[in-house]
């Protein structure tokens, strides 16, 4: 596990190149529009505006190929890399404007190694009034133990993901996700979770990923995309 928790902290803090740099600064960007966009009060002429300039950028775009946010992932696969999509991952990819995003970092060493997610989520992210709607915390927990159980060496793909909400979870706040591997069985790969608003726990959670050979896995994406 420890080779392979090396392998992808080594891959988390590489260099960034100009190209993604601007990328994230444009998912940035993007990000704060978003966010202002929810339930804005800006009248009628504004919203008409932005919308024509949204409507050009859209036409700027389009004017280049679109590439595959998993370019390299069958080599990817070989290898056993799962931080293909870093920076387009709709949870953690900063350079995509879906994503919250959530910070990931690799924390203490084995048998004791973490996962921690750090985020904040905005108004675009609101289910119940001034709380995270309960299915992005779903799909923060799916990526940070998918995350955390990768670093056995054999990482998979989600079975199950069971989700106990103990209270509801603050926007505007700073979130701590944790996960940790309980332990493994055969093709399974048993992990826990908690997640945290100011110390307090907010929720827990458990999920069963079954290890896969992505090579298989990239072989039918390519077919699904030639």
């Amino acid at each position: 596990m420890t080779d392979w928790a090396a392998a992808l902290k080594d891959l988390m803090s590489r260099e960034v190149t100009p190209q993604r740099a601007a990328a994230r600064r444009v998912g940035e960007a993007m990000r704060d529009l978003i966010g202002r966009a929810v339930a804005t009060s800006a009248p009628v002429e504004a919203l008409e505006g932005m919308a024509e300039v949204l409507e050009a950028l859209g036409r700027t775009l389009a004017k280049y190929p679109q590439g595959r946010l998993y370019e390299g992932f069958g080599e990817s696969a070989n290898a056993g890399d799962p931080t293909a999509f870093f920076d387009n991952s709709p949870i953690i990819g900063r350079a995509n404007p879906l994503a919250p995003p959530i910070t990931m970092t690799l924390q203490g060493e084995d048998p004791d190694r973490v996962v921690v997610g750090e985020v904040c989520y905005g108004p675009a992210y609101e289910g119940p009034p001034g709380c995270v709607h309960g299915g992005y915390i779903a799909a923060a927990f799916d990526e940070v133990l998918g995350m955390t159980q990768s670093i056995t060496g054999k990482p998979g793909m989600t079975g199950t993901l069971t989700v106990r909400y103990r209270r509801p979870t603050p926007l505007f706040t700073d979130l701590r996700f944790e996960g940790r591997v309980e332990r493994v069985e055969g093709r399974k790969i048993f992990t826990v979770g908690q997640s945290f608003a100011d110390g307090e726990l907010t929720c827990e959670a458990e999920a069963v990923f079954i290890s896969v050979d992505f090579t298989k896995i990239a072989d039918l994406y390519d077919k699904r995309h030639r």
